[in-house]
């Protein structure tokens, strides 16, 4: 017997959920065949089997959340003989889960003497060892969970409003993802917990667009990669943050933390929600090494197969809403960062320059800002650099 365990889900995430099974009990396995998926707070995980054999039993069903080191199955190695006695295993050992907790507690004593103190029952404490044994962790983990119960009110705040038989009988009752459910509660804890405030400015696009009509034949047959706008963006604010730091900075406590490099996120929606995969010292990166890290995880964010690291320790975010059509926005600050730049839809509009109205290719621009930490002249002057960088194109060369 082979236990199938949770892997690896990465810093700071310590459960998941199994959202889908690919095999079924007495199912015959390869080795590195993949078992079922899991749905993180992030990103999705797929669990290959560890060994060749038969899939024996499925200890946590579709939709059961599972802690960072749990068990999800049991795979027998060697011949499928052992599938049929196998098969209906799963329905009587998952029914009595809280008796296998009751004698967990009984072998291990320093678990019992933690619950008692605690004044916790068995049923209350969710047992990680093996065969679902209560080891002392898992009490500590549950006498600092009261957050869920904290979270409870949430839904009763906002009541539904009663809904008409008729109307219920056309209405689709689907449960958030994991990833939905984060994205909302990061959104939110945003909003309450920062300062935030948003300015905003236009830059002329004409400059990029005639520069990119003229060598992105070249760029392309050069480096294998199509020259987009975003890598402009990136070196924009690349230059940008280096004269106003503390938009690349983040609030610690009482510190304030300095970033001396830029980890950027590049906000990308996906199938699953809106993910942001992060380009990792982008201010050390060509125009051509920035494109093609951008592709690839956008292509990888896509697929629904980037990795935690691929997403986390970003320090400043860009997020381009005009690619579905978004004139203007307000975008909201991806915590702990201090800054988030909102691109939007290029549109021709009429402009004055130098005395003559013309037509010209024009982007709004908006920063969110943290203002417990950025002032506003900080954030104007931030938003006017990197205008004056996509304006003139040339600045970002002799790092003007």
């Amino acid at each position: 017997m082979t236990d199938v365990m949770v892997p690896a889900l990465g810093e700071s995430v310590s459960e998941a959920t199994v959202s889908t099974w690919f095999k079924k009990p007495g199912d015959a396995v390869k080795q590195d065949e993949m078992l079922c998926e899991l749905e993180t707070d992030k990103v999705s995980v797929e669990v290959p089997s560890p060994v060749a054999g038969v899939l024996a039993e499925i200890l946590a069903p579709e939709g059961t959340t599972v802690a960072a080191n749990a068990r999800l199955a049991i795979v027998t190695e060697g011949a499928a003989a052992a599938a049929p006695a196998k098969t209906e295993a799963p329905a009587p050992k998952e029914e009595p889960k809280p008796a296998p907790a009751t004698k967990s507690v009984e072998d291990a004593p320093s678990a019992k003497k933690a619950m008692a103190e605690a004044g916790l029952s068995p049923d209350q404490v969710q047992g990680t060892g093996r065969d679902g044994r209560i080891m002392k962790e898992d009490v500590a983990r549950a006498v600092a969970a009261p957050a869920p119960a904290a979270a409870a009110p949430a839904p009763v705040a906002i009541p539904r409003a009663p809904v008409p038989a008729d109307d219920a009988a056309r209405e689709e009752r689907v449960r958030m993802t994991r990833l939905r459910q984060t994205i909302a509660r990061r959104l939110k804890d945003a909003q309450n917990t920062a300062a935030m405030l948003t300015t905003y400015n236009e830059v002329d696009m004409s400059g990029i667009m005639s520069l990119r009509n003229e060598y992105k034949d070249a760029f392309e047959k050069k480096h294998g990669v199509k020259l987009g706008f975003m890598s402009f963006f990136v070196k924009a604010c690349c230059h940008a943050l280096k004269e106003v730091p503390e938009v690349n900075a983040e609030i610690d406590g009482q510190d304030i933390v300095y970033k001396n490099y830029v980890h950027m996120g590049v906000a990308v929606g996906t199938p699953s929600g809106l993910v942001v995969p992060v380009v990792r010292d982008a201010d050390q990166m060509s125009f051509a090494a920035i494109e093609k890290k951008i592709a690839e995880l956008g292509l990888r964010a896509r697929d629904g197969k980037l990795s935690m690291a691929e997403m986390q320790g970003g320090s400043f975010t860009i997020s381009n809403g005009g690619v579905y059509g978004s004139l203007m926005s307000s975008p909201i600050l991806n915590p702990p960062q201090s800054g988030i730049l909102g691109m939007h839809k290029i549109q021709d509009r009429p402009v004055v320059v130098n005395g003559q109205i013309v037509i010209r290719p024009m982007m709004y621009l908006a920063l969110s800002y943290d203002h417990r930490i950025v002032d506003g002249k900080g954030a104007v002057t931030f938003l006017v650099r990197v205008k004056e960088a996509l304006e003139d194109p040339r600045r970002l060369l002799m790092d003007l």
